[in-house]
């Protein structure tokens, strides 16, 4: 797991309710780094916090730490379990 993976997970099991069904996918697409996190129905409104501020901070510390390592980073929320 990249830093990037490790960074979104630590954040998004902390604030989760069930933070075993918190999921973090990272893959490369068109030269940018998508961090994927799948999380519980429940548990994905407290992840974006009000009025998306928690989700926004999220995104600048994955910004951050992407361009840290000289790359680019996009974050995704996604409802439910992981595609297989």
């Amino acid at each position: 797991m990249s830093r990037l993976a490790s960074l979104v997970t630590g954040v998004a099991r902390s604030l989760a309710d069930r933070p075993d069904k918190v999921h973090v996918v990272e893959t490369d697409h068109r030269g940018t780094v998508l961090v994927e996190v799948y999380m519980a129905a429940g548990d994905l409104g407290r992840l974006i916090g009000r009025q998306g501020r928690t989700a926004q901070a999220l995104r600048t510390l994955v910004g951050i730490a992407a361009e840290h390592e000289g790359r680019r980073a996009q974050l995704e929320f996604r409802d439910g379990p992981p595609p297989a």
